[in-house]
């Protein structure tokens, strides 16, 4: 769901996207294909709906830091040797006064994580392939649902790169 500035909002169940469509509160945007009956009326089912009016948000400094998150900002890869991750890793380890922040956490495969320990990583000739940083203003939308409709990357603003870990989009027949 976006705001009238088209600003991502949320995302919404499609039975929430009819009803806000039906009373007047939102527009279709983008279907997806499918089409809902009722008696009288027949609505094409959306994938994108606008609100009418304008909703204030309140201020998000950034995404919040979980498991799932890091692992999507990293692609689903160990940022040590490049192989599918599964775990994530203090690059400064939290015994010698690392941070649980975006910055010091990064993803890891089950041997590098082993590997290093709660040692640093430059100690054991292991280099990261990309700083650690706060991800995009847009990922929590990713971290939230399991695929991103290629109908809505247009308003997210995402990074070129396409996430790995996440489905496909579903299509319609």
């Amino acid at each position: 769901m976006l705001n009238a500035s088209y600003q991502p909002l949320c995302v919404v169940p499609v039975r929430r996207a009819l009803v806000l469509a039906l009373k007047g509160k939102a527009e279709v945007v983008h279907t997806n294909g499918a089409v809902y009956h009722s008696e009288r009326l027949a609505i094409a089912s959306p994938s994108v709906v606008r609100l009418n009016y304008f909703v204030k948000v309140p201020f998000r400094s950034r995404a919040s830091l979980s498991r799932r998150a890091v692992l999507v900002r990293d692609n689903f890869e160990c940022q040590y040797c490049g192989r599918p991750a599964e775990n994530v890793d203090h690059v400064v380890p939290r015994s010698r006064g690392g941070g649980h922040t975006w910055d010091n956490v990064v993803a890891a495969c089950r041997p590098c994580n082993s590997r290093k320990e709660n040692r640093p990583h430059a100690d054991l000739g292991m280099r990261l392939r990309r700083s650690p940083q706060a991800p995009h203003d847009s990922v929590w939308i990713i971290v939230a649902v399991d695929r991103v409709d290629p109908q809505w990357e247009q308003y997210l603003n995402l990074p070129k790169h396409r996430v790995k870990g996440l489905k496909p989009a579903i299509q319609p027949a």
